[in-house]
């Protein structure tokens, strides 16, 4: 495209500049920002840079804001109890016959982590250093094992680590699956901006450009085709986990069958909040709508307010795990969508009108996202399933301390402690409790407690490997 076509794609959005250094560009940089302008909707600009630029929004807690009602794990009546029956039933019968696929986020590198790569080819596991992405392949080969069926596993990469992603998945041939189950697409982008509502370039000849976050997930999807080969597999529900959470439910029969059942869009699993001040969204109700509010969002008085009983009353807390109804993706992605931006702000380099470039030592930058949570309030019939915390999160985000891979593989151990116990073997532990070997399964041969019926107790102080 010319300067002149381009310049008029950017219209009266007031970002002219970052066609400031066109005429000393080659071919090749030329076609690369022109392809950058053509993806940014500049007729946007200009609302983006007053709503969450120039001016920092601000969380309003509705006067209305009560706690999210939410199904308890253990079912606290009869008819709730063959509600769950019945759910897994039919969570089952949905997994068996291809109605059920799988969306996994691993968008993020493991910079936190130390690890220079792709957050999911983070070496996780105790004792064989399965990554992350194995462990979850792993759970997939164990369910299609299970059900003798076959499943699509959507991956959305970001373009930090798309080609590096399918890389390691080819290396390693897909870890046992069948590579044409396996979709990767990657998320959308948006543009940086300086404090005064500028788009930062990155170079000469490019923008800065930020991933924007998992609340794109759903227009990736429509956008990249993965939607449309749901439809064509006619796949009616897509499970949804974050990839650094290993010890996730990549399917739960239960969760899928519930959801299906009370006629939900959009499902999500809860946690009883450690604290008021955890890190975890808060699940609320507003106008007669479930919405999210941020741990940082939540007034102190909400957060440890307590209901009759002493509990929390805001005890329900967001691990990100969702399932969606396929309509409903396709529903919202059809013309318009738009979630709420989140405003970061960042330090990015960046050059300058004078084409220096600019390393700086404080924010100077700002980056819009947004959260997949913000489609609560655009679902049917939303529904929350409580999640055994032990058994579904176990994030990987540090490299020590709290929600980090050593706090990870204590916990991914204890859940193998567990089921070994529920299978009826002995796992020896120490005078405090501790556990006294080393413990590691494989949900590709184990996928449940049942399957480990009959095993090799674990032996005291040895590591110990179920394949």
């Amino acid at each position: 495209m010319t300067k002149e076509q381009l310049l008029s794609l950017i219209g009266d959005s007031g970002q002219e500049h970052i066609l400031a250094f066109w005429n000393e560009l080659n071919d090749a940089e030329k076609a690369t920002l022109a392809e950058q302008i053509q993806s940014i909707d500049f007729s946007s600009v200009n609302s983006w840079v007053d709503g969450y630029v120039l001016n920092k929004p601000k969380q309003e807690i509705p006067a209305d804001l009560t706690p999210a009602d939410y199904f308890s794990i253990v079912p606290e009546t009869e008819d709730v109890a063959a509600l769950y029956e019945n759910a897994v039933k039919v969570g089952e019968d949905l997994i068996a016959d291809g109605k059920v696929a799988l969306c996994t986020v691993a968008g993020g590198q493991g910079t936190r982590l130390g690890f220079d790569g792709p957050k999911g080819t983070y070496p996780t596991s105790i004792i064989k250093n399965k990554t992350l992405f194995q462990l979850f392949a792993e759970q997939v080969i164990g369910l299609q094992n299970k059900y003798e069926t076959e499943l699509k596993w959507y991956i959305m990469t970001s373009c930090i680590n798309d080609t590096a992603t399918r890389e390691f998945f080819e290396a390693n041939n897909y870890f046992g699956l069948k590579a044409e189950n396996v979709f990767f697409f990657v998320q959308g982008l948006m543009p940086v901006f300086d404090q005064n509502g500028k788009i930062l370039l990155a170079s000469k000849g490019e923008i800065a450009m930020s991933p924007d976050g998992h609340g794109g997930t759903l227009l990736a999807m429509k956008k990249s085709g993965a939607l449309q080969q749901m439809i064509d597999n006619g796949i009616e529900h897509l499970s949804y986990f974050q990839v650094d959470n290993p010890i996730a439910s990549v399917i739960s029969p239960l969760f899928v069958g519930l959801h299906h059942l009370e006629g939900a869009e959009v499902s999500a699993r809860s946690l009883t909040k450690t604290g008021p001040f955890e890190k975890l969204g808060n699940f609320c109700m507003t106008e007669g709508k479930l919405a999210i509010i941020e741990y940082s969002d939540m007034p102190e008085e909400l957060a440890t307010l307590t209901d009759d009983s002493g509990k929390l009353a805001y005890r329900a807390g967001s691990p990100a795990i969702h399932v969606f109804r396929r309509s409903f993706i396709e529903r919202v992605t059809d013309g318009e969508f738009s979630l709420p931006f989140h405003r970061a702000d960042k330090k990015v380099a960046f050059v300058d009108a004078s084409g220096t470039e600019v390393t700086p030592e404080e924010n100077n930058a700002v980056k819009l996202e947004t959260f997949i949570f913000d489609s609560l309030p655009l679902a049917k019939n939303p529904i929350i399933l409580e999640a055994v915390r032990e058994e579904e999160f176990a994030p990987v985000k540090n490299k020590t301390g709290v929600d980090s891979a050593e706090s990870c593989r204590e916990m991914m151990q204890e859940k193998a402690a567990k089921m070994l116990a529920d299978a009826g073997v002995e796992v020896p532990r120490k005078e405090d409790g501790l556990l006294d070997c080393v413990l590691e399964i494989s949900p590709a041969s184990y996928l449940t407690a049942d399957a480990l019926k009959g095993v090799d107790a674990p032996v005291r102080g040895e590591e110990n490997y179920y394949a």
